[in-house]
């Protein structure tokens, strides 16, 4: 999930640890597939759809090493709870940015 083609300013550097970095790619893919249901879900205001997904990066974002996933699932558990459709839309693009500028570091 790292474009080469992005500056280093332009990156978002995540540290992980290098027991992960097998698993790393598969979590990242999904969350890419999770765009496009969050997206789905939004559009047909499914509120309980993108409240389960928030609830699952929440949990699981954090335990990969990606907390600004965990945060993003968060805000979008709440929002859907609220069925703020603005914040759920800001977001599905904070993970879009996220996703599109990640740079993995696998530490030693």
């Amino acid at each position: 999930m790292t474009d080469p083609k992005l500056a280093a300013p332009d990156r978002i550097t995540v540290s992980i640890d290098p027991d992960l970095e097998d698993i790393i790619p598969t979590f990242l893919a999904n969350r890419q597939k999770d765009l496009q249901t969050l997206r789905t879900a939004i559009a047909e205001k499914d509120f309980e759809t993108i409240r389960m997904l928030g609830h699952r990066m929440r949990g699981d974002g954090g335990g990969y090493g990606f907390n600004a996933i965990s945060a993003i699932g968060e805000v979008m558990e709440l929002a859907a709870g609220r069925h703020d459709e603005p914040a759920i839309q800001r977001q599905i693009a904070e993970l879009e940015d996220f996703l599109a500028r990640v740079h993995i570091v696998y530490r030693a």
